[in-house]
């Protein structure tokens, strides 16, 4: 029987408990108003400080030069084009993160699935996962062009594919244990079966999370291709504005584009209660 001590080393008081400690919702929701308030109020003792070294700063608008900007994209004055850049972006990004997850999604789990695919597709995926994207924008231009949309489909598709199907293959090897697939093999299920109906439902949460970790690099790509060839888009409208240093209009850009990850992380996570409720938060 465990003695007093003991039991205090196993299950710490509620008061000492810090690592991992539960906070409330009403807790969570201030605590995280309170530090977007705190950016906030930073930025403007550093706007008001540069205003009143020269009132015509544009490097850290104020409010009303944030509101101006705001009225030129809404008119679509200056060469900005907003719409025209949602639309660009957007297809942009859909296509090539829908053609990476695709092929990564096929690719890691035949590597996590069968021995021999690991052995010969591990090797080079691992070599150009090291490799970055937008140093390989050169070989992009050969073979896919420098204009139209297949040289952005393929730096985003290509950006995310190597580590996507790397972490599939991996989620495959570590989250199904050798003891499930005896007893599926057991129960008479043959390997598709035992592909679709048991490997799958188990690192379907994993494939999802993994996808959702790959958003953030995949903006990053867009913009990258669109900064250097495009004519439309978010990255082009944050160059020529950048250049201009009207950093009303590209802070603005800039906000769009990190509530846009939001908004995909968020229906990603949706997606993954949906289809996998068995798997916790």
């Amino acid at each position: 029987m465990p003695s007093r001590v003991d039991s205090q080393l196993l299950f710490p008081p509620e008061p000492t408990r810090m690592i991992r400690r539960p906070i409330s919702l009403q807790s969570r929701v201030l605590l995280g108003a309170a530090s977007v308030a705190v950016l906030l109020g930073v930025y403007a003792w550093m706007s008001h400080r540069a205003h009143v070294e020269n009132p015509r700063n544009k490097t850290l608008p104020n409010l009303s030069q944030f509101q101006e900007g705001w009225s030129r994209i809404a008119a679509g004055e200056g060469g900005i084009d907003f719409w025209a850049d949602v639309r660009a972006s957007a297809s942009r990004l859909a296509v090539g993160v829908g053609a990476g997850v695709l092929l990564a999604f096929v690719v890691g789990l035949a590597m996590g699935c069968f021995s021999s695919v690991d052995a010969v597709l591990m090797p080079p995926i691992s070599f150009f996962a090291k490799i970055p994207p937008t140093a390989m924008l050169a070989v992009y231009f050969v073979f896919f062009g420098v204009t139209g949309i297949k040289i952005f489909v393929a730096l985003i598709a290509f950006g995310i594919f190597p580590t996507l199907a790397q972490s599939i293959a991996q989620a495959a090897h570590k989250d199904v244990d050798e003891h499930t697939l005896y007893k599926s093999y057991t129960l008479g299920a043959s390997n598709f079966e035992v592909v679709w109906e048991v490997v799958l439902r188990q690192i379907l949460p994993r494939i999802i999370e993994n996808a959702r970790l790959q958003i953030g690099p995949a903006m990053v790509f867009l913009i990258a291709a669109e900064f250097a060839l495009a004519d439309q888009g978010f990255g082009y409208t944050l160059r020529m504005q950048s250049r201009l240093q009207n950093m009303n209009i590209v802070y603005t850009y800039l906000a769009l584009l990190g509530a846009t990850g939001l908004v995909i992380d968020w229906l990603l996570i949706l997606l993954r209660r949906k289809t996998c409720p068995w798997f916790g938060d």
